[in-house]
């Protein structure tokens, strides 16, 4: 067997092939013996008499095919098959059209003949005409019928959710439509009937087994340009791609030699039932800036060095008919750069569609393409590339992206490339590196929402404020630090506020030296370049009370109060011993023992009248009308009592009373009143040293022998 080695060098962008020894004349020879037919014009007339012996045999040659160009109607390409009973072959043709023309020697299993238009011919082909064995093939037709338009010389299938999608190219104008047909891979009978396309180029064949291989032929549609439309080869359609490629590891590691770039080393997974060719992986910039790079590997891994940039990675499995769905997967801006030196970045604001972006390091020594890229948190990302070997600033304007907005908070990263020929990037893997990264604020303003706070660990002369931090919305511009405002309330009823600033880092804070068991009123609010913002709502709290303070309190305040109510308590009985002394005694009538006697008699002329019921256990003592009404009585005490809280220590008075319902027999009958007449003659009975003979006489009955019954409206 003859092997080929071909080396190809690269000069200049163009390839040069070199063919070692003697292969370089064998090739030659190989390629021009296929380029055309070499074959001979018969000279003898008669030279076909000597091929009558051939006859037609399956094992001889067969097959024999004539046709023609639209183009060329008068040119007609006969082609055939050898036969399979002899090694070496020789084939001569005999054309009858008007006249006879014979081609001898022919080497080839094809060639092209002049014929008349609009003659009828017979084409024979006779192989090894001199041998025994020589066979012949015949073909007769029309030149006018025999237009052939040859299969599509580019053909390319998409197979997805089901169906399969054909595109085909021809070589002839004439084509205006096509038909394919299919079946399941390894069937012998084609999926009845073909599929004819609408126009020259696109053909849908729905309804498929997605997960099933088919095979595939494509024919044009005949037509009087085309009255020849034969099949084409066979095309074999893998099944459909449906899984998604996973992502099992994702590495981001810096390179030690590059600053400002990374190494991203990934790696997925496919299942192995999926019949796939090899993996496409698209990686484009998070800004939008193009291009799109792709790249296809057919291992589940693949490196990258990029900058700290943000990129979109997409990974699909693709076989020659189908693509499976993508994995998706976004690469992060690095935010934890510590290799990058901060305040090498500065932006100075000049409008919102205007800014100037100036670094650190003498950049344009080693690089004059950079690239400058701007957002807003959870927004899209803006980018501009410009060329600079002048300045270590440079001025962008306008911004053909959004507007800058006020009060929003913007990071900017700039790159360096160090392609120089155009500072658009052309690939991104490997393309450009970090330079640094700052914030900046078109606007900025005081906060409109303070942290919360809550107050912990208090003492009596100290406590913990610890509070939340503001969202980044809410600050609406760098953070300088935060205010504590705290106020003390004096008992005197007066108060004094203090502040303290601390770190915007900050979250706690201790308020020491303060007063114990006093009130205190709290509030934090944060402050920027624009001011302070609005404070937190008050929280009020009291620090512990001192134990020297307590006993301040009970000797200042309560023992004061003891002694005074003693020196009142005492001062009574003071009083009551002078009036006993310094006033002589004057007894009390009632005290005597006539008093006692008649007070016996009357109590032993009362239990006389009570009724007694005998359904009840107990005895109860119904009162007759009194003769002064309820109100006036209710009037008199109150007066007495008013005078008795004015007098201070005036006689001691008593007063009691029972008002009972007046109980009514079954018949209806009122039950009088049993009660003695003169017992308790008045509401109120009053007791004091000084009585007089006028009021012991008033308590001396009127008569030995008294009928309550006799007069209702007496009194007791």
């Amino acid at each position: 067997m003859l092997t080929l080695h071909v080396h190809s060098s690269s000069i200049c962008g163009k390839k040069k092939f070199k063919l070692q020894g003697t292969y370089s004349l064998i090739l030659a020879y190989f390629l021009s013996s296929h380029v055309q037919a070499s074959y001979v014009r018969c000279k003898s007339k008669n030279e076909t008499s000597k091929y009558q012996h051939c006859r037609l045999h399956p094992d001889g040659v067969h097959d024999l095919d004539c046709f023609g160009r639209f183009k060329n109607r008068g040119m007609k390409e006969c082609v055939w098959k050898p036969g399979n009973h002899t090694s070496e072959k020789i084939y001569t043709l005999l054309l009858i059209q008007k006249k006879k023309k014979e081609y001898c020697n022919i080497t080839e299993s094809s060639i092209t003949i002049t014929v008349f238009k609009k003659l009828n011919m017979t084409v024979t082909v006779f192989e090894n005409g001199e041998s025994e064995k020589c066979t012949k093939s015949v073909f007769s037709g029309s030149p006018s019928s025999l237009l052939r338009c040859d299969p599509p010389y580019e053909v390319s299938f998409r197979r997805r959710l089901g169906n399969l999608h054909v595109n085909v190219s021809w070589q002839q104008d004439a084509v205006k439509n096509y038909s394919v047909r299919y079946k399941v891979l390894g069937s012998l009978l084609w999926i009845e009937p073909p599929v004819q396309s609408q126009n020259k180029s696109g053909c849908t064949v729905e309804n498929l087994n997605s997960s099933a291989f088919y095979t595939v032929q494509i024919q044009c549609v005949t037509t009087e340009q085309c009255s020849q439309c034969p099949w084409s080869e066979t095309y074999t359609v893998p099944s459909e791609l449906t899984a998604q490629p996973a992502i099992v590891n994702l590495e981001d590691s810096d390179i030690a030699e590059r600053t400002g770039s990374r190494l991203l080393s990934l790696h997925w997974k496919f299942p192995a039932t999926e019949s796939y060719d090899s993996y496409l992986v698209t990686v484009a910039k998070a800004s939008g800036e193009p291009p799109c790079e792709r790249m296809t590997t057919t291992r589940p891994e693949i490196r990258l060095i990029l900058s700290f940039s943000s990129y979109h990675l997409n990974i699909s499995a693709v076989n020659n008919a189908s693509i499976s769905p993508a994995v998706s997967h976004t690469i992060p801006q690095r935010e934890d750069v510590h290799s990058i030196e901060e305040g090498k970045l500065n932006v100075t604001v000049h409008s919102n569609i205007s800014f100037t972006v100036s670094w650190k390091d003498d950049l344009i020594k080693t690089y004059v393409c950079f690239s400058a890229e701007w957002m807003r948190k959870r927004h899209q990302r803006a980018s501009k590339s410009f060329y600079q070997n002048e300045n270590n600033w440079k001025t962008l304007s306008p911004l053909k992206a959004e507007p800058l907005e006020p009060y929003k908070r913007y990071s900017l990263t700039l790159h360096t490339r160090p392609n120089k020929v155009t500072c658009n990037i052309k690939y991104i893997n490997s393309s450009e590196s970090t330079y640094g990264t700052t914030q900046f604020y078109s606007i900025q303003g005081s906060p409109v929402r303070a942290p919360n706070i809550s107050i912990c660990n208090m003492t009596r002369n100290s406590v913990v404020l610890q509070w939340s931090s503001i969202p980044e919305d809410d600050i609406r511009g760098f953070l300088l630090g935060y205010r504590i405002h705290y106020m003390e309330y004096h008992h005197q009823g007066t108060s004094t506020e203090r502040n303290i600033t601390v770190d915007p880092q900050s979250d706690t804070c201790e308020l020491v030296d303060l007063e114990g068991g006093t009130a205190y009123q709290v509030q934090i609010s944060g402050f920027t370049e624009a001011g302070a913002g609005v404070r937190s709502t008050a929280s009020i709290f009291k620090t512990k009370m001192h134990q020297g303070y307590f006993h301040y309190y009970i000797n200042g305040y309560i023992i004061p109060i003891a002694v005074v109510a003693a020196v009142l308590f005492f001062a009574s009985i003071i009083i009551k011993r002078a009036k006993v002394i310094l006033w002589p005694s004057i007894p009390n009538p009632l005290n005597s023992n006539a008093m006692q006697k008649i007070a016996k008699l009357e109590l032993l002329d009362s239990l006389k009248h009570l009724n007694v019921e005998e359904s009840t256990d107990s005895l109860q003592i119904v009162e007759k009308e009194a003769l002064v009404p309820p109100n006036t009585l209710a009037s008199v005490f109150v007066l007495l009592h008013d005078e008795e809280e004015e007098e201070g220590h005036s006689p001691e008075m008593t007063c009691t009373w029972v008002q009972s319902d007046i109980e009514e027999h079954p018949a209806g009958d009122i039950e009088p009143d049993h009660t003695a007449d003169n017992f308790h003659s008045s509401p109120c009975a009053f007791s004091s040293d000084y009585t007089t003979m006028e009021m012991f006489q008033q308590q001396m009955p009127q008569g030995s022998t008294a009928n309550p019954e006799t007069d209702p409206q007496d009194t007791y």
